[in-house]
């Protein structure tokens, strides 16, 4: 059996059609929901807009998996808190 290293990706498509694709960067259950982070793969770092995008992932009635964005800004930010933690504390040590 092998195993592949390296970057996850995926391409998600908004409400306006525009595809964008994604690098996973970590998922986490928290709260009795599951969530994954991103970072744009198809944008510039230097980019205003670049940064970590966090989205719920929900599935469909067909077990499918999809992602959709979290509303509740007091939500985002305990979510996108959370993440940091896990994400950013072993880079403190």
């Amino acid at each position: 059996m092998s195993e592949e290293f390296g970057s996850d990706f995926i391409t998600i498509v908004d409400d306006d059609g525009t595809e964008f694709e994604l690098e996973v960067l970590d998922t986490m259950d928290y709260k009795g929901q599951t969530f994954v982070a991103f970072l744009p793969a198809d944008m510039d770092e230097n980019d205003p807009d670049y940064g970590i995008v966090i989205l719920r992932s929900v599935l469909d009635e067909k077990g499918d998996e999809l992602f959709e964005s979290i509303d509740d800004e007091e939500e985002l930010q305990d979510v996108y808190e959370h993440f940091s933690r896990i994400l950013f504390d072993d880079e403190e040590e």
